[in-house]
C-alpha cells in the first residue's frame, strides 16, 4: 500500500549491518546446478487438487491491452467484469445500502464491507455447508481490508483539532472499517452475486476477540490489561495479503500495524534497551497513523486508549496498561469461515514482522506442511515456516483444530541469497546463528523472544535484505516459488547484489527516481523438491522496467509497449499454472494506471548469468546476477488496467477457472493534493466505479469470459 509505506519508511528501515553480498563481483552461476536442484513434484497433491499438478502447455486466449491513465477499468477483449462488493455493501438483510457520502452510522460497520479490499481466497461451499475445494456455484469469499481512505469515509473528512480526534464515532467507523469479510456468494449465470441473508457471512474486525496460540503465548512480553495472561488479544488490522491451509482455513496478514500505535519519545526513559531496540526495528513511535489514541474520554474497556503503547500504569509486567499491545500485532490470524462462532487464531511461530502473506507449499502425505512470507518493506527478509508434523490428509476435514497441530509447532526459517545461484534457509532458533543472549544488537531470552522480535532474530542470522518482499506463489506444477520484490527507491549504488542487482534512474516526469524504482520478480526451487529443505536455487523471474528505458542493465527481461509494468505487488497461480502478476505503482504512473498482467511461468534456470553494470555519474559498481527466460509477447502480455490512484490486488478464482476474483483497493486515493475539497466531488481523483460525481470506493470485481471458457490461458492438450 503505497500512503501508508510512504509515511513509514523512514521508521521501518532495517538499520542492520546484514552482508549484501558484495562478492558477487567475481561469482558465476552453474547452470548445471541449478538443473539439478530443480523440483521433481510435479506429481505431488496441492492445495486444491490433485489435477492442479498435470502438465500442459498453455496458451494465453487474449490480445494485449494499451496503458492507460483513464479513469475506467479497461479488460482484455472478449471479458466482461461484475462488482460483487464494495466498501460499505450490507453483509445482513437488515442492512441498508450503502449512502456512500459518510453519512453510514459507525455502528452499521460491524456488519457491512469494509474499506481497502485486499487479499482474498475463495473456499467452495458443498451442499451440506461445508467446504468442497472443487464447489464453483457457490462459496465463501474471505477478503482483508487492509486500510481506509478516510476522507471517503466521513461526511467532511476526518475531524481534527489541534492533533486530537475530536469524533469518536468517526475513529469508531474507522476502526470497524479495517479487517476481513466472510460472504457467500452464488453463481447465477456467469456472475456471482452476494447472499445478504446467509449465516455465513460475517465481519472481523479491531475489535474481534482473538487467540493467541503457539510457542509465544504466555510470554510476558504478550502480558496487557486486556489479557494478563498473553493469550488474547482485541482485533486485527492491516490486514494485506492472506494464505490459507488445507484444512479449509484462511489466513490473513497483518501488515503495517506498527503505524497505528501511539508512542511518544517521553516514553522511552520508562523502557529498558532492549524494548528500545525492538521499538525502533519495528517503527513504533509517533502518534499514530489516524490518532485513534487520542480520543478522549476514553470508554471503560480503553476503546481508545488501547493504541497507546506507553508505560501508563505502575505494574511491573504491562497488565495494567498497553505498553506490551504492539507485541500482539504482526502475526499470521487463522480464522475458520465455516463457523461463523469460531475465535480467530494469532499463529505466534510463524513470527512477527509486516506479514505481507502466507502462501502454502506443496501438500505431499507424509511431508511436513509449508508457508512462505515476505516482510513488506525496503531492505526487508524473506521466510518461510515447516510444520513439525508431516501431512495426514484425513485432517483435510478438522476445519480449525488442524490449526494446532501443524501451525503452532513447527521450524521458521528466513532466506539468505548466496551470489552463485544458491541460497539458504537460515533456522530461527534462541541458541543457534547469533539468536543468544550475548547477541550485541539485541539480548535474546528465549524462543518466544525470537518469535515476537522475528525481524531482529534475522537480522542475527544474516539474512539477505531484500527489495521490499512482497506477494508470494507457488507454481502447482513444479513447487517452485516467485515473490515480488516491489521496488527500493532505498538501494544504493554500492549495496547492491546478485538478487537485488540494479541501481539506475527512471526519471519521472522530469524527477529521478533512483535505486530499484520498478522492481523485480525472484523464484526459486527447493532442493530435491522437499518443503523442509534447507538450500534452494534462484534467479530472477521477470525484471520490471519501462520498455522505453534506455540503458542496456535496465529493462533486463526486454519488456515491450504489451507488457511493460512496474512495481510487482500480488501474485497468484491459477490451478491451470498461469501466473497472474499485480502492481502497486507510484514510479510508472505518469504513464498508466496499475495493471494486471497473465505470464506463462518457465522454471528456475532456463536463463543466463549476466554481469550488470551499475552506474551513478562518475561512480560504478558491477555484479553478476541471474535472469530468467525472456519473455516473448506470447508469454507475457498486459490483461486488465485499472481506474486512477488504484492499486490491483488481491486474486482468486473459482476453482473450475471460469471465474476470476480481483480487488480494485483505493481509487482516487490521493486526497491530499491542494485541488482537492471533500465538498466538492469535482476535485475527486476517480469517482469509480459508479461514476458521475460518486465517490470513488474499493472493489472486488468478477472477471468471466464472455463465451464461459477459462481466464486468461487454455491448456493445450
Amino acid at each position: 500500500m503505497k500512503d501508508l509505506l510512504t509515511s513509514l519508511s523512514a521508521e521501518t528501515e532495517n538499520f542492520s549491518s546484514n552482508p549484501t553480498f558484495d562478492s558477487v563481483l567475481t561469482a558465476r552461476l552453474s547452470r548445471r546446478a541449478l538443473l539439478q536442484g530443480s523440483l521433481a513434484a510435479a506429481a505431488a497433491l496441492y492445495v486444491g487438487s490433485a489435477a492442479e499438478a498435470a502438465i500442459h502447455p498453455l496458451r494465453l486466449n487474449f490480445k494485449a491491452v494499451a496503458k492507460s491513465r483513464a479513469d475506467v477499468l479497461t479488460l482484455a477483449a472478449g471479458y466482461s467484469w461484475s462488482m460483487l462488493l464494495g466498501t460499505g455493501d450490507p453483509l445482513a438483510a437488515g442492512i441498508a445500502d450503502y449512502a456512500n457520502d459518510g453519512s453510514d452510522t459507525a455502528e452499521s460497520f460491524r456488519q457491512r464491507a469494509g474499506d481497502h479490499n485486499d487479499g482474498m481466497h475463495f473456499f467452495g461451499l458443498g451442499k451440506n455447508g461445508t467446504w468442497d475445494r472443487n464447489a464453483s456455484d457457490r462459496g465463501l469469499i474471505c477478503i482483508n481490508h487492509e486500510s481506509i481512505t478516510a476522507a471517503y469515509l466521513h461526511t467532511h473528512g476526518q475531524s481534527i483539532t489541534a492533533g486530537k480526534r475530536t469524533s469518536a464515532d468517526e475513529v469508531l467507523k474507522e476502526m470497524l472499517a479495517h479487517g476481513v469479510s466472510v460472504a457467500e456468494v452464488r453463481r447465477v449465470g456467469k456472475r456471482y452475486v452476494l447472499q445478504r441473508d446467509s449465516q455465513l457471512n460475517r465481519r472481523i474486525h479491531s475489535f474481534t476477540d482473538m487467540e493467541i496460540s503457539g510457542p509465544a503465548a504466555r510470554s510476558s512480553q504478550l502480558v496487557t490489561k486486556y489479557s494478563q495472561t498473553g493469550t488474547r488479544t482485541r482485533g486485527t488490522l492491516a490486514n494485506c495479503a492472506n494464505g490459507h491451509t488445507p484444512w479449509g482455513t484462511y489466513l490473513t496478514c497483518e501488515e503495517n500495524w506498527a503505524g497505528f500505535f501511539r508512542r511518544s519519545s517521553a516514553d522511552d526513559s520508562q523502557r529498558s534497551a532492549r524494548e528500545l531496540a525492538a521499538f525502533r526495528r519495528y517503527g513504533i513511535a509517533g502518534k499514530g497513523k489516524h490518532l485513534w489514541a487520542s480520543v478522549q474520554p476514553d470508554t471503560a474497556d480503553n476503546r481508545y486508549g488501547r493504541w497507546n503503547a506507553e508505560r501508563s500504569g505502575t505494574s511491573s509486567n504491562g497488565s495494567d496498561d498497553y505498553r506490551n499491545v504492539a507485541n500482539t500485532y504482526g502475526w499470521v490470524v487463522e480464522i475458520d469461515p465455516f463457523n461463523p462462532n469460531s475465535t480467530p487464531c494469532k499463529r505466534t511461530a510463524l513470527g512477527r514482522f509486516a506479514h505481507e502473506g502466507a502462501w502454502p507449499g506443496p501438500v505431499v502425505p507424509g511431508q511436513p506442511l509449508v508457508w512462505y512470507m515476505g516482510c513488506d518493506s525496503r531492505h526487508e527478509y524473506i521466510y518461510k515456516y515447516v510444520s513439525n508434523a508431516v501431512w495426514d490428509a484425513a485432517d483435510a476435514s478438522r476445519g480449525a483444530a488442524a490449526g494446532d497441530k501443524y501451525l503452532n509447532d513447527g521450524t521458521l526459517y528466513v532466506a539468505r541469497f548466496n551470489a552463485d545461484g544458491s541460497g539458504e534457509w537460515l533456522k530461527l532458533q534462541f541458541g543457534e546463528n547469533g539468536i543468544t543472549r550475548e547477541n550485541a544488537a539485541y539480548a535474546f531470552t528465549d524462543q518466544a523472544d525470537v518469535l515476537i522480535h522475528a525481524r531482529l532474530a534475522a537480522d542475527a542470522a544474516g539474512a539477505t535484505k531484500m527489495d521490499r518482499p512482497e506477494w508470494g506463489a507457488v507454481n502447482p506444477r513444479n513447487g517452485e516459488v516467485y515473490m515480488t520484490l516491489t521496488n527500493n527507491p532505498l538501494r544504493a549504488l554500492d549495496k547492491v547484489d546478485a538478487s537485488n542487482p540494479r541501481y539506475y534512474n527512471d526519471p519521472r516526469e522530469g524527477v529521478a527516481q533512483k535505486g530499484n524504482a520498478n522492481g523485480h520478480i525472484i523464484r526459486w526451487a527447493e532442493q530435491d523438491g522437499k518443503t523442509s529443505a534447507t538450500s534452494f536455487k534462484w534467479d530472477v523471474f521477470l525484471f520490471a522496467a519501462r520498455a522505453s528505458a534506455s540503458g542496456e542493465n535496465i529493462n533486463l527481461s526486454g519488456l515491450t509497449a504489451d507488457n511493460d509494468f512496474s512495481s510487482p505487488d500480488g501474485l497468484w497461480f491459477a490451478r491451470s499454472g498461469l501466473l497472474w502478476i499485480e502492481t502497486d505503482d507510484s514510479a510508472y504512473t505518469d504513464v498508466s494506471n496499475c495493471m494486471l498482467l497473465a505470464a506463462v511461468p518457465g522454471r528456475v534456470g532456463d536463463g543466463h548469468s549476466k554481469t550488470i553494470v551499475n552506474t551513478d555519474g562518475d561512480q560504478q559498481s558491477q555484479v553478476m546476477t541471474h535472469i530468467g527466460a525472456k519473455p516473448d509477447e506470447s508469454h507475457l502480455r498486459r490483461f486488465m488496467v485499472g481506474p486512477v490512484d488504484c492499486e490491483i490486488t488481491g486474486l482468486a478464482e473459482s476453482p473450475d477457472g471460469r471465474a476470476l476474483f480481483v480487488n480494485i483497493q483505493h481509487p482516487g486515493e490521493t486526497t491530499e493534493v491542494k485541488s482537492f475539497s471533500i465538498e466538492d466531488p469535482t476535485t475527486y481523483p476517480s469517482h469509480w466505479p459508479a461514476g458521475g460525481l460518486s465517490r470513488p470506493r474499493s472493489a472486488t470485481i468478477v472477471i468471466t469470459r464472455d463465451d464461459g471458457g477459462m481466464i486468461g490461458a487454455d491448456l493445450l492438450h
